[in-house]
């Protein structure tokens, strides 16, 4: 395989690796039914008019599955937290007692269960779009690469490694969701 060839999938293999990682983050913000520190990882909170990732201004904790707990560095950001996640509509009830800000993740209902599990999958057909589009753009680098003198075996070398590539991808964003659904589905 000439070098241009092997550039081309290893440029491909590295735009697949961030599509794999941006799909398991994706993944992870879909809550489970179990308290998550990382179901905050979106909120953003008023600090002194600058807006600030939550962590940033407080300690996250999960001290159980059902509670994640929330001490903020200046207790006078208590109010701007709980506010933050009010507006986050995760579909939890923040509860500041003056001290930290506590929230009880409820479990989730077989219907909530469902939808979760639907809206993980969007995120895993999305993650596979993504590695479909990067196997197309290598494919095209590929085929633009006749000018320069690749030969046409090479040329089918080189969308065969690309292919195999995305199989390989496309399974793991698969192995992700299947795990992200049963983590779902447990009770």
């Amino acid at each position: 395989m000439s070098e241009l060839i092997r550039k081309q999938v290893t440029d491909a293999r590295a735009l697949m690796d961030k599509a794999i990682d941006h799909a398991e983050g994706e993944l992870q913000k879909i809550r489970a039914g179990k308290a998550n520190a990382g179901m905050l990882d979106d909120i953003v909170v008023d600090y002194y008019g600058n807006p600030t990732p939550l962590n940033q201004v407080g300690s996250v904790n999960t001290p159980d599955a059902r509670t994640i707990v929330i001490q903020p560095w200046e207790k006078s950001l208590l109010p701007a937290i709980e506010k933050a996640i009010m507006e986050a509509n995760l579909g939890v009830n923040p509860q500041n007692d003056g001290v930290i800000i506590r929230i009880n993740v409820p479990p989730l209902t077989e219907e909530r269960r469902r939808d979760l599990v639907k809206k993980a999958k969007a995120e895993a057909e999305t993650g596979k779009v993504a590695i479909r589009n990067i196997r197309k753009d290598a494919n095209e680098k590929i085929r633009r690469l006749k000018s320069e003198g690749v030969s046409e075996d090479e040329m089918k070398t080189g969308e065969h490694e690309v292919q195999k590539l995305t199989d390989t991808y496309i399974q793991k964003v698969d192995q992700l969701s299947d795990a992200k659904e049963k983590d779902i589905m447990t009770v």
